[in-house]
């Protein structure tokens, strides 16, 4: 008897190793699985991308310095040079996303920023971090980011709330973006491979659009994690400059 999957049971948090400390569930799942493969895999190639440096660049310096220099380039761009001290932190966050990202393309692989409370946990301590930031750069004169210049101060009871309003929504539009765009795309694929199953010698079809799709949520999956980045940056740059 065949089993019938349902196109989000690939989205299912399933535990790999039970463990309870008192009443928190603190078994190592799926998602943990692969946030670790993902790490050890970015670990590794800047271990081995900047182990032996040398001037005719070997495959994996060539991808390390890529990957450094285009978060470096991202970050002088968007911040300036007085960004260049948040690097780590930008490179980890992309780095992060990006192996997550394309990890779940991998068949039998998971999409751990597929769930809202990765790319929130991930939202939430940007926004955090990013207004601390302005904080201690700038004291009570980092509220004066949300009172526009030029403008009328009678158009300031009605601007002021909508500033503040649209800073502290910042980590849900981050974190949706990512998380749904991820969700979609492997929801559809999930279809259209149900599809080639089902309809038999027919299936060549969706499976031609599987295939397009594929590399379609490559393309997605590289640019959510630019996206996402890009987006840190610029707010970033608001809590270093203000306005």
């Amino acid at each position: 008897m065949a089993i019938e999957l349902h196109p989000l049971d690939q989205f299912k948090i399933e535990p790999i190793l039970s463990l309870h400390i008192g009443r928190i569930d603190a078994s190592f799942t799926n998602s943990a699985l692969f946030m670790t493969a993902a790490v050890v895999m970015i670990s590794a190639l800047v271990i081995l991308g900047s182990r032996k440096a040398e001037m005719v660049p070997g495959r994996w310096q060539s991808l390390g310095e890529m990957a450094y220099e285009f978060i470096a380039n991202m970050i002088d761009e968007t911040v300036g040079k007085e960004g260049q001290e948040y690097f780590p932190f930008v490179f980890t966050l992309f780095m992060f996303i990006l192996f997550g990202n394309v990890l779940g393309l991998i068949p039998y692989g998971f999409t751990f920023t597929s769930h809202i409370i990765v790319t929130f946990a991930l939202a939430a301590l940007v926004f955090i971090g990013v207004t601390l930031i302005g904080i201690f750069r700038h004291g009570f004169h980092f509220l004066s980011l949300f009172v526009p210049h030029g403008v009328p101060k009678v158009l300031l009871l009605l601007l002021v709330p909508i500033e503040v309003l649209s800073y502290f929504i910042r980590p849900f539009t981050l974190s949706i973006r990512l998380f749904a765009n991820m969700l979609a795309g492997h929801t559809m694929l999930a279809i259209f491979g149900g599809f080639v199953a089902a309809i038999g010698l027919l299936g060549i079809i969706p499976l031609g659009v599987d295939v397009l799709l594929i590399f379609l949520e490559l393309l997605v999956a590289v640019l959510q994690a630019y996206v996402f980045t890009i987006l840190t940056c610029l707010y970033l740059r608001d809590a270093i400059h203000l306005h």
